[in-house]
């Protein structure tokens, strides 16, 4: 028995990191799943693959329209995709920021505004907003990303209060340093060991520490829990 068994999970920014490890772990725990990207993603047996730009409300809707053509229902959503670009207040272009508003930001808005009206119908359901630690302190030359983390914190518990009466669960993920390519883009060398050595537990993250949080949540085992933070950073907001 697998502790998604008969649960359908639709997975954003799917094509690699934390995506593409939930999506495996889910898989192996008897999930259905519908993998959405921006880019296209492989064909494989029995999974429902899309191609979705988060910030496209058109596309939204028509991935969960799709998900229930396929599977009859939509049990988790993991709203995954984000960027991470760093750059110092003063260098912070205005494009730079609103595309990183628009899809860290507005792409979970849109997705958790797209499943809702098919969980609350259901009585049940998880979403899964993957948030950060930059959601959770401040850092230096992190303001655009770290600016749209606190929001998706903050959206989480909104979404969570209005959709508790009907059953549906929302709660938000805050990873630390994950050693996956949206980070080492960012961070190279003595830096980004800098990064691993000053996380109490000594390390970056993997996806798969991620992915097995989310397993939790999108399980009947965290079915208390709504409307919180699930910090995954090695120690790292003790400081």
């Amino acid at each position: 028995m697998g502790r998604l068994d008969g649960k359908v999970a639709l997975i954003t920014g799917a094509a690699g990191g934390i995506g593409a490890a939930t999506a495996k772990l889910f898989a192996s725990q008897g999930a259905q799943l519908v993998l959405a990207d921006v880019a296209p993603l492989a064909a494989a047996p029995g999974v429902l693959t899309l191609q979705l730009d988060v910030t496209d409300e058109a596309g939204w809707s028509t991935a969960v329209e799709q998900a229930i053509k396929r599977f009859g229902r939509l049990d988790v959503l993991v709203n995954n995709a984000g960027i991470f670009k760093m750059a110092p207040l003063e260098e912070t272009s205005v494009a730079m920021f609103e595309q990183t508003v628009r899809i860290n930001q507005l792409g979970v808005f849109l997705g958790m505004r797209a499943a809702a009206p098919v969980m609350k119908a259901q009585g049940a359901g998880s979403i899964i907003n993957i948030s950060s630690v930059g959601g959770l302190l401040g850092s230096p030359n992190n303001i655009a990303y770290s600016g749209t983390k606190w929001a998706v914190r903050g959206m989480t518990k909104c979404a969570a209060t209005e959709l508790a009466p009907f059953k549906v669960r929302v709660n938000s993920i805050h990873p630390g340093g994950v050693d996956t390519p949206m980070l080492t883009a960012q961070i190279q060398g003595a830096a980004l060991a800098g990064v691993a050595a000053g996380t109490p537990l000594g390390r970056l993250a993997t996806a798969d520490d991620v992915a097995a949080m989310a397993l939790f949540l999108a399980s009947d085992d965290s079915s208390y829990s709504t409307g919180s933070e699930f910090v995954c950073d090695g120690g790292m907001s003790m400081a």
